[in-house]
């Protein structure tokens, strides 16, 4: 048993490294989104991208990591140059976690935490911040058809369709994606926690493909399940580490980031792997570039819970945006 514990251990050290052999074709620019004088940037896990293209909206953790008793807007919309050209949201949420901007350019945002009456919910907003819809029960957290446990992030099908995936702590809570209809009503759910097919531990990620297939970051199995939207079963893919955040383009380029593995066993246990972002193909599951976490780990061995991006995104220029929780802000990477 032993000797078998340590090939497979070694067989997980040889693939990380395969896929950590890619270039870094992008620079880091730091400091690119300037926020209004007196604010700072906070945790931030969400970064999407406005059906023009270009501006760039996150939803951050109001200068720390918690909007809890605090008046800050958390979401944002930037321009091309970095500039605040709108923000709202000031006073509903507690932990702005997962977004989505649909094609008719609202903005859904999930909160993942709950308490005093908010958070557990799903938000869609109209562009200029007019709440169109909630789903889930304020501050309560449950597993049935109209409430939510931590969601971590939504997705609107081409049809309108929404998928939430929801459950943020291995082997507690929900572990499943919610399908509902455009007008909010549920239709189905799949997964549970564990390991096998379509089971989960931390769906921290959405995102759809050309195809209309849903690729749904199973964060704490270490590896992307690829779904049909009926929930049925495809695939799953490995070689992009443990995905935190996942963005693919309309020519399905895929962006996934990877910001806990750690070579130390315990939560985000990973060994062989390195933090960064993986850039390849949602076709073939290439992995064609990487973008390495600067941070090593130090003398013994250990990172920080997490680092470099949870979300990521890119625009129509390719230029990738990662929102980062442990270091707090946005990073813009742009080819050299």
């Amino acid at each position: 048993m032993l000797n078998l514990l340590r090939l497979l251990i070694a067989v997980a050290v040889l693939s990380g490294a395969s896929t950590q052999a890619q270039p870094n074709p992008y620079r880091t620019v730091e400091n690119w989104f300037w926020l209004p004088e007196g604010r700072t940037w906070g945790s931030t896990s969400a970064v999407d991208i406005d059906r023009d293209g270009t501006s760039i909206w996150v939803a951050e953790r109001c200068g720390a990591n918690s909007c809890a008793g605090k008046t800050d807007p958390p979401i944002l919309k930037f321009d091309a140059s970095g500039k605040l050209v709108t923000s709202f949201g000031s006073g509903l949420f507690l932990f702005p976690h997962g977004i989505s901007v649909d094609p008719d350019g609202n903005v859904w945002i999930t909160d993942g935490q709950g308490r005093d009456g908010k958070g557990h919910q799903v938000f869609k907003f109209s562009p200029d911040g007019k709440v169109l819809m909630t789903l889930g029960k304020a501050g309560v957290a449950g597993d049935g058809p109209d409430t939510f446990n931590q969601p971590d992030d939504v997705a609107i099908s081409p049809n309108g369709d929404i998928f939430v995936s929801d459950g943020h702590t291995p082997g507690m809570g929900n572990a499943r994606v919610v399908k509902l209809s455009k007008d909010g009503k549920f239709i189905k759910q799949w997964g549970k926690h564990g390991s096998g097919p379509g089971e989960f531990e931390v769906p921290h990620a959405l995102a759809f493909d050309s195809r209309g297939r849903l690729f749904v970051g199973d964060r704490a199995n270490n590896r992307i399940q690829i779904f049909d939207q009926d929930g049925a079963y495809l695939d799953q893919w490995k070689q992009f580490s443990r995905p935190s955040g996942i963005y693919i383009d309309k020519n399905d380029v895929i962006y996934v980031t990877d910001s806990e593995s750690t070579g130390k066993p315990g939560y985000g246990y990973n060994p062989g792997w390195r933090r960064g972002i993986r850039i390849g193909s949602a076709k073939d599951g290439s992995v064609t570039a990487f973008i390495p976490d600067p941070l090593a780990p130090d003398a013994d061995g250990k990172l920080p819970a997490t680092s470099i991006s949870e979300g990521v995104a890119a625009d129509a220029q390719g230029n990738i945006f990662g929102a980062e929780v442990g270091a707090k802000g946005v990073k813009k990477y742009v080819r050299r």
